[in-house]
This record gives C-alpha cells, structure tokens and sequence, in this order.
C-alpha cells in the first residue's frame, strides 16, 4: 500500500486515482462477466482481482490512508464521539446526502449527529460504501435501514428490506418481527409491514408461545384479532393469550373491550365459556362488555343452525372460524419422496363449529398428484387403438379434497378448505405457504404452482418431504330474513 502522505501527493489525485481503477476494474470485471463466451472464443483469459481489491479497499478505510474528510459522529444525549478518517470521493459518488455535505463544508472535519443504535452501527454502514458489504445481526437491521435512508444510500436500503424479509423466522432472544412491524408501519414500507404480519398470521401459535407476545402494541393487537387467517390450535388459545397480554401490558378499558370483542367465542365449546364465566379474572371484569356476545354464542352451541340462520346473521365473525390446527377441524399430513406417484389419504372433521353439530363427523378424502395434467395435454388414443405417450414433465402438483359421502345436515353449510404448507427456514419450521378453496372447486388451482419438488433442497420440503396441513372450515349461510 502507497502512502500518500509518504509519496507527497495530493490526497485528491491519490484518491481519484484509486477510484478511477475501482471503476475501470469495475467495469472489466462486469464487462468480462458478459462477454465471457466472445473472450474464451478469441482465445482470451479473464483475470479476477476483485476480492483482492475489497481488501485493499478495508485497508484504505482502517488506516485512512489519503483521507481528506474526517466524520465526527456523535451520539445523541451523550459525551461519546467516534472519528472515520474518509475520502470524499468515495462519500459523494456513494451518497448524494455526503456530496451535499462535503460541498457545504468550511473545515476537514464533519459532524453528524446519530442515535445511540445508529452509531453504534456507523462503521459498518461506511464499510459497505468502501467495500460493498456488509456483516450484521438481527437487532442491527433497523439501525443500518435508517443510515441507509437517511444518506440516500439505496441499493444497502433494498438489501436490508429484503434481509429482514427472508428471517423473520430466525431466532433471537426477545423477537424482532414485532419490532421490524413497528418500524415498517412508522417508515410507510407497506412491503415489510405486510410480510411481517403475515408471519405473525401465518405462525401465531409460536408467537403466543415466546416473549415477543407481550411487546406486540395495541394498534397490531386489534388488527390480527379481526384475521380470519390466523394459523392456531383453537380460538381458546386465542383468548388465554389475549387475557396474558392484557395482564402484562395494562391497556386503557376501550382498549381491553374492542380486543375482548373480537374474540370469536361461537368457536369456543360451551364447556370451556362456562368455565371462562366462572374463573377468568378478565372475563369477570368486562363480563357486561360482551355478555350479548356470550350469550348469542350460547345460542348457537344450543340450537340447530339451520334454526338459528332463520334469524341472526350466522355471517358475521363470532361464527366464521379461523384456522384452527386442533384435531376437530383438520389433519396433518407428511407425504415422503412427493414426486413419485399419487398418494390419498381420510381424515374426519366435526361437521360445524355449533355445539348441536359437535358429535356429527364428516369424512373426508385427499388426494395428492405430482404431476397432474389438464385434460387437453393427457394420453389419447389412435383409430388403431394404441394410446399414445403423454409426457408428464409438464405435470404440476394437484391436490383435492371432497366429501366421501353426503349427508342432509349439510344443507345451510359450505365448507372452506385451506391447504398449509410447512417449511424450515433458518432451522425453524414455519408456515410457507397458505391455500384455500371452497366446495365448489374441491382444489386449489394455483396449488404449488413455483414449487420445484424435484430439488431435494426446496423451499417447500422438510428433509425430501412435504408436510402439509390440511384444514376444512364449516361455513353457515343466513336461509330466511330475520322475523319479530
């Protein structure tokens, strides 16, 4: 390494220099990437330097060698400063915030203002300028998603997007999706917000099991109570962790009745609302809050839900089930090597949520095809009778699930069908995937549709297998308009 100040030139030429070669290196590198086939053919050899250019580059940084600019960041509401020996060319052609900066300054020196999470992170965020890359941890993605958008730096601003996307299931000690919700909601990034709620949705029984529970705001409380997709094993899980959240984070009493409403207590069994009645705290307080909702819901457990459709709405939310895990609305399914034939299998379920259907079972048969094909594209035969080959390459998966049998008590109820698909992602397994369809179908027809099941290593197997859970939600229909 050269040093200028040894050499005696400028910092500027030196600088300049240096950067011209990253560019034109750069462009070779790039260059050679794409012309790569002409290059072999005319006999030429390309040469890749690149990762030793990044090292060179660190060192500039570490020992300020050439530097003409020194940031001096201090933390806010504290006496700590740090120092970074800079180049301004390399700040100005990264950021256009640093160029504005630089070309309004009097002195060397910079003085940037940053938070204790930010410049605690503030030598990371100037390496990437430098090197183009970055090492980080879980509870550093916000503070380096804020340094990115304040210096206008864009490509580090869409990395760390898409980072926090792709590990909301990996561990921490106190949870980061929650925090990474917050923060997108604050930023206006509808992409991540929307991703990180549909974690939450998509794996809530997890959630409501870690400490991440608790720190979940009011405002995210209220907005999963009202999902319909909520994946859990029942909504009585749903209510004890509600009554928990409530202990620990002593909501204003609006607060407590808006949550407490949106409980769906017509999916509750009767036997565990008498003992809510009788024994949860919570419950006792607010009892008069939703007591109309407890006793409609007692209603429906009670009368025939044909007789009841006859006059109340049976459309609204206390009687639409979410996506309850437990054994009375589904089943799981784990099918070994998917690729290699059709497979089927039974499972029952309860034929509605109501306590008058809760004895009354509905059997259900699944089948699971790798390589389904559409009618046009399957084996015809010839005039001589001889079937002609159909290649099955263009099979996708397919999979259905249909009554075996049929009943009357089926009239006034259709019946929902959600397909899960599990996956493991940073080691955890997590939902992947959600699929539904409606009676009327009997299949999911985008089912699978990007998957590539041939790939051992897929996003969509755990361990060469597909692990699917397979819930059916009875749905009541309103038959007459309610009479006085």
């Amino acid at each position: 390494m050269v040093r200028s100040s040894e050499q005696g030139i400028p910092a500027w030429v030196y600088v300049g220099t240096l950067f011209f070669f990253i560019n034109f290196h750069s462009v070779t590198v790039t260059g050679a990437a794409l012309k790569q086939e002409a290059a072999l053919d005319s006999g030429a050899t390309v040469l890749n330097n690149s990762m030793g250019l990044v090292q060179r580059m660190e060192t500039l940084l570490a020992l300020g060698n050439g530097s003409d600019v020194s940031l001096r960041v201090q933390t806010i509401n504290t006496d700590e400063v740090k120092v970074i020996q800079a180049h301004s060319l390399l700040l100005t052609l990264q950021s256009d915030v640093f160029e504005d900066l630089l070309l309004s300054r009097n002195t060397s020196t910079v003085v940037l203002r940053e938070t204790p999470e930010c410049a605690a992170v503030f030598d990371k965020f100037i390496r990437y300028l430098y090197c183009g890359d970055i090492s980080l941890r879980l509870d550093q993605a916000i503070s380096l998603h804020k340094l990115a958008s304040k210096y206008h730096v864009w490509g580090l601003q869409q990395g760390l997007t898409q980072y926090m996307t792709q590990h909301l299931s990996s561990d921490s000690p106190t949870g980061h999706v929650v925090g990474w919700y917050n923060y997108a909601q604050q930023i206006g990034d509808l992409v991540l917000r929307d991703s990180c709620l549909q974690y939450l949705s998509w794996n809530l029984s997890s959630v409501l099991q870690s400490g991440e529970w608790g720190s979940i705001s009011e405002d995210l409380l209220l907005s999963l109570l009202q999902r319909s997709d909520l994946i859990l094993q029942s909504e009585l899980e749903l209510y004890e962790a509600l009554e928990a959240w409530i202990s620990q984070n002593q909501p204003v009493s609006s607060t407590v009745e808006s949550a407490l409403k949106a409980v769906r207590y017509g999916m509750i069994p009767p036997q565990h609302l008498f003992r809510l009645q009788r024994q949860s705290a919570l419950m006792l307080k607010y009892y008069e809050s939703v007591r109309d909702l407890l006793y409609l819901a007692f209603q429906f457990h009670a009368a025939s839900p044909i007789q009841l459709a006859k006059y109340f709405d049976v459309n609204c939310s206390i009687f639409t089930p979410r996506n309850y895990l437990s054994s009375s609305w589904g089943s799981p399914w784990v099918i070994n090597n998917p690729t290699r034939d059709d497979r089927s299998f039974s499972f029952q379920t309860q034929l509605g949520p109501s306590g008058h259907d809760s004895s009354k079972r509905v059997t259900w048969n699944a089948l699971f095809s790798p390589r389904w094909l559409p009618l046009s594209a399957r084996s015809t035969y010839t005039e001589l009778g001889a079937m002609q080959p159909t290649r099955t390459d263009g099979g996708r998966p397919r999979i259905i699930v249909t009554p075996a049998t049929s009943s009357p008590d089926f009239a006034g109820v259709s019946f929902q069908k959600t397909v899960i698909v599990m996956a493991k992602q940073q080691g955890k397994v997590v939902v992947r995937h959600v699929y539904n369809f409606h009676q009327s179908t009997e299949e999911a027809g985008d089912f699978l549709v990007d998957a590539d099941l041939q790939r051992r290593a897929s996003e969509y197997l755990i361990d060469s297998s597909l692990y699917l859970h397979v819930i059916v939600k009875p749905l009541y229909h309103t038959l007459l308009v309610a009479r006085k």
